[in-house]
């Protein structure tokens, strides 16, 4: 018989800890990044906690046998008898562990120190985004890698093995090229065509006709001092809102390249829209800067934006070249360009470039240009017409969107991956507010009796505007909320501007192997993108409501329209690679993208939507057993829908 030490009396028996499970007491090395030695006992015993990761190594026990952990009497009971060994394991206190993040040993329940199952960095459940999920703590089997290793899996710091968007080369130089071109040519449609495609004239030669189209542009749309003061002095009072005006702080995701650190964004929209239109106003009022003024300027602004678009767009490119700043390059220069080359610029370490230029320039521009058309109409005619007043409602609504909700923007897609190139500033200070808008130009540079519609007919899209705003505006705020609060970040914002059901109390949700959650529940119950649908819609009726007199104001849609497809294509890929069968199971459960036709009433609202403009698509769920009609909307048909289901599954 072998006797221990410890029953022998030459080494005192360890102090049991209950709740705690001893592994054999090894020194951390290297093995564990970032470990931080301060010359502490590994094995004190004044306080212990808890961490998750690889396997404590075999150990051989007195009878010969092999175990992964001492059998002492302070060894937890194993679950499934004595054969079964756990996953997890738990240390003693030690300051060679301690978070990747905030550096700090403690783990306690509900914030217990998690390793990596890829990398073996150790990450508290809170400090790490997403928030570690309860389910790796309590499930053996359970699989956790963190952010950083998805990261590098899914978007590596070397661009040259990223697929190219765009057409690549080819088709980025295009879009750079014909972008502006375009803008002139639907501003010189609007001006001097009476809304109508400027085509050549009959037995004129193609050089003269784009001759002409220069002539125009260069005596309409010259960028003379007052459309610089204007269109640099709404950008400079905009930042100075948003960087002295009251707000909140909130995080953005972890940024790999910059060992998962998380920037803090400061959030002032709210503050900055409303304070824009009391100065806007009282400008206008006073008769200092008659708000109508944008309309009179448009074509020289629109020069202002364009060169503006341009110049920061090289300087962004090549300061980023010059301060080694550049992330996910191909090696292609005009592609990079095109794409950008700095993931998060910013201007003094304050100004947030990227949040600055969504949230603000574009949105804030676009309301106020159909508030300048407003102001025309009524000091021409004295009144103001309910087609006007529709633009001048949805492109509030759009612009107090952005505002209200500005703390979700962070943690998009555009912050936290796209990189600050020609795409995202062109657009944004001058594609997206001087093209967007050309509905209200139409309406501005025309007689109401040309688009009037009828009062049911205004009414009907009034209703329906602000029903499918809903919509839209709750669906983006649940699925913000589900991952703030998943996360553990939620800040809930008091203002009078937040819609009921904002957030979904318990949602139904499908699990992932990457530690975050598929939300299942809410408008997300119904179809996958239907935030994109409402999109659709909104920019459907801004050229339904000034009728069919001019293409132009329908640019939007058509473009809009091919831009979503896009989005939506490479969100559902993005989305495929990351969260693997846990995607097609939710592709399994919600099968539509954009609108849920599956019962019923459902196909009795596409009717409605259909009476409105839309074509609406209505693919059976079944059409591999029958259709393509619905399967009825009573008890029988349940019982063949479900029957249906089994079978395809």
């Amino acid at each position: 018989m072998v006797s221990t030490r410890a029953q022998t009396g030459e080494t005192p028996r360890k102090t049991p800890h209950p709740g705690f499970v001893e592994t054999p007491a090894r020194r951390q090395s290297s093995d564990i990044p970032d470990a931080r030695s301060t010359g502490s006992d590994v094995g004190s015993k004044d306080m212990q906690m808890s961490v998750r990761g690889k396997k404590a190594p075999r150990s051989q026990d007195a009878d010969g046998s092999t175990s992964s952990s001492p059998r002492t009497p302070g060894t937890a009971a194993k679950r499934g008898g004595e054969g079964t060994q756990r996953k997890k394991r738990r240390y003693t206190k030690s300051r060679e562990i301690v978070c990747k993040l905030c550096e700090n040993p403690d783990s306690r329940v509900g914030n217990q120190i998690v390793f990596c199952d890829n990398c073996n960095t150790p990450w508290h459940q809170a400090c790490h985004q997403p928030r570690i999920p309860e389910h790796v703590i309590e499930v053996e089997e359970a699989e956790w890698i963190c952010a950083n290793c998805l990261n590098q899996k899914q978007n590596p710091a070397d661009g040259a093995n990223h697929p190219l968007e765009f057409g690549g080369t080819l088709g980025v130089s295009a879009i750079i090229i014909i972008s502006p071109l375009l803008m002139y040519y639907l501003w010189i449609g609007a001006t001097y065509y009476d809304g109508h495609l400027p085509w050549p004239a009959r037995n004129q030669k193609l050089g003269e006709f784009i001759r002409q189209l220069g002539s125009l542009a260069y005596e309409g749309a010259f960028p003379n001092l007052k459309a610089w003061a204007i269109y640099w002095g709404f950008m400079v009072f905009e930042a100075a809102c948003y960087l002295f005006l009251p707000g909140i702080t909130v995080h953005g995701k972890s940024l790999p390249h910059e060992k998962n650190r998380r920037l803090e964004y400061y959030c002032s929209g709210m503050w900055s829209f409303y304070t824009t239109i009391i100065v806007a106003a009282t400008l206008h009022l006073s008769g200092v800067f008659k708000l109508y003024t944008i309309l009179d300027e448009f074509g020289p602004i629109m020069s202002v934006a364009i060169i503006s678009g341009f110049s920061i767009s090289f300087i962004a490119y090549f300061s980023a070249l010059y301060r080694r700043a550049t992330i996910r390059m191909t090696g292609r220069p005009v592609y990079d360009f095109f794409m950008g080359a700095e993931l998060n610029p910013r201007l003094f370490g304050l100004l947030d470039l990227k949040m600055f230029s969504e949230v603000r320039i574009p949105w804030y521009l676009l309301f106020f240009i159909s508030c300048a058309a407003a102001a025309r109409q009524y000091d021409q005619f004295g009144y103001v017409t309910g087609e006007i007043m529709f633009l001048v409602m949805a492109h509030f609504l759009y612009a107090n969107a952005c505002a209200k909700g500005e703390e979700c923007i962070p943690t998009t897609w555009d912050m936290y991956h796209e990189k600050w190139g020609f795409l995202l500033i062109f657009w944004n200070l001058a594609g997206v507010p001087l093209t967007y808008c050309h509905c209200t130009l139409f309406l501005a540079n025309h007689a109401p009796s040309v688009y009037h519609w009828n009062p049911l007919a205004l009414t009907a899209f009034y209703v329906s505007y602000l029903s499918v705003y809903w919509i839209w505006d709750t669906a983006n705020s649940q699925k913000n909320h589900f991952r703030q609060e998943e996360r553990g970040t939620l800040v809930k914002r008091r203002n009078p501007f937040q819609l009921p059901w904002q957030t979904v109390k318990n949602p139904t949700i499908i699990k992932t192997q990457v530690g975050e959650s598929i939300l299942a529940d809410g408008w997300y119950g119904y179809a996958r993108k239907l935030h994109y649908t409402a999109d659709m819609y909104f920019a459907l009726s801004w050229a339904l409501i000034t009728g069919f007199s001019s293409p132009l104001p329908w640019f939007y849609p058509v473009f809009f329209f091919v831009m979503i497809s896009h989005r939506a294509y490479r969100d559902i890929q993005k989305c495929e690679a990351k969260y693997g069968e846990a995607w097609q199971e939710y592709k399994r459960q919600r099968i539509f993208i954009h609108v849920a036709l599956v019962t019923g009433p459902v196909s009795r609202f596409a009717r409605q939507i259909a009476g409105h403009g839309y074509i609406v698509a209505a693919p059976s769920s079944y059409h591999e057993f029958t259709g393509p009609e619905p399967l009825a909307y009573d008890g029988p048909g349940t019982d063949v829908g479900n029957e249906y289901k089994i079978r395809k599954v």
